[in-house]
């Protein structure tokens, strides 16, 4: 079976061909500038990466782009559409509507265009993508694989927030959680990895890049993540700023002259690591300016962790212990100062870092235990595979006919 992952942007459209006899990647690529241009960079294992520049109008240009990419004699790997079984769409937010990966038909796009307004800058986009990918391969099914759906797991206590309730209700407030299908990667792997037993084991998984999120799965169930009801809240990030107290938006509000929404704008995209520190939301950047004493760089390292680390003591409280702590993504996989800072004074709680392995290593290609053997509680590196758990949803979906029912009605 051939599945096709597909992660729309507003103006890109990201891709891996997967061939789910052994989970291989066949072929991957990266449509850019769609509206306003066009140019796809396309790879297939074993050769050479492929750019061309061609008009991509809209997201169905971009995703015809892609079928002839695959069909290519020269630089594809199918000879033919129908190869396809499936395409999987990687979908942010589900809003209270869809706690699990669904076949998409009618029903399922009305109800996703509801929560454009939750999260409009990836909603939209997800749309585009799919229609373009609906309208052209309108024989081959289509799945939505949801970020979100992960978390859907909390209990009202961890995902409510203490406005009055009829609001939440009529508004759709309450705490969603994000980077979903990371967490579930990151930590079913992190049991099978570290031989935890998946009926008794309490894991705080830490998806850390330009987007940051941590997450408290017991038993195999998350109970508490970081992001809230927007991808906003939670620690310190690329450009965003991350948890603050309230109070501070109208005050800057008033003092800067900002609209609600250039306010909202000046949080997510000029705060965090970059806005912070002057130097850049890259950390190979900070890397680069720790190495020159810079003491923004130093500081906003030591500012980033401390906040990891605060959201670890909380998760043990809430799990009642804890069995292991897993860095992935950008950060996590590449940054050994985060890594090292984030655990350092844990062991109070049974945490054994080892240090040297942790700088030796310094970016992680693989899973890596990164805890002294006789640590109480085990710290991992697992790379991440947002692809792959999408794709294998996909899979699943296709082969039980899981359809989707509306368990929300407005």
């Amino acid at each position: 079976m051939k599945i096709l992952v597909v992660n729309a942007g507003s103006s890109s459209i990201k891709y891996q061909l997967y061939d789910m006899t052994d989970s291989s990647v066949l072929a991957k690529g990266l449509c850019e500038r769609i509206g306003i241009g066009g140019v796809i960079k396309h790879t297939v294992t074993g050769k050479e990466k492929w750019v061309k520049e061609l008009e991509m109008p809209t997201h169905k240009e971009a995703i015809e782009a892609v079928i002839s990419a695959l069909l290519d004699p020269e630089h594809g790997c199918l000879n033919s559409i129908s190869e396809i079984d499936a395409v999987g769409h990687r979908i942010v937010q589900g809003g209270p509507y869809f706690c699990e990966s669904v076949l998409v038909d009618d029903t399922v796009i009305e109800d996703l265009s509801k929560c454009i307004d939750l999260a409009p800058v990836h909603t939209q986009p997800h749309l585009y993508g799919i229609n373009g990918c609906r309208a052209a391969m309108p024989d081959i099914p289509q799945v939505l694989v949801f970020d979100t759906a992960f978390h859907q797991t909390m209990p009202e206590e961890a995902y409510l927030y203490a406005l009055p309730y009829d609001m939440c209700q009529k508004y759709k407030i309450r705490r969603y959680g994000f980077h979903g299908t990371s967490h579930r990667y990151v930590s079913g792997r992190a049991i099978e990895f570290l031989g935890l037993d998946p009926d008794n084991s309490k894991i705080v998984t830490c998806h850390l890049g330009n987007g940051s999120s941590i997450s408290a799965v017991k038993n195999g169930k998350v109970i508490d993540t970081s992001m809230g009801f927007t991808p906003l809240e939670g620690i310190i990030m690329g450009t965003r700023c991350g948890s603050i107290d309230p109070a501070i938006v109208p005050f800057i509000m008033e003092k800067e002259g900002f609209t609600p929404h250039e306010m909202q704008d000046f949080m997510n995209k000029q705060c965090g690591v970059a806005g912070f520190s002057k130097i850049s939301s890259d950390m190979r950047d900070i890397e680069a300016e720790l190495a020159k004493d810079n003491p923004d760089a130093m500081r906003i390292c030591k500012m980033l962790a401390y906040g990891i680390k605060k959201y670890i003591g909380s998760y043990s409280a809430a799990m009642n212990g804890l069995d292991a702590i897993v860095f992935t993504a950008g950060v996590g996989e590449n940054t050994a100062l985060v890594r090292e800072l984030s655990v350092k004074d844990l062991d109070y709680l049974g945490v054994k870092f080892d240090v040297k392995k942790n700088y030796d290593i310094w970016r992680i290609k693989e899973d890596t235990v990164l805890s002294l053997p006789d640590s109480k509680v085990k710290v991992a590196c697992i790379p991440t595979n947002e692809e792959l758990v999408i794709a294998q949803d996909t899979m699943e979906v296709l082969k039980n006919g899981t359809k989707y029912v509306r368990k929300y009605f407005d």
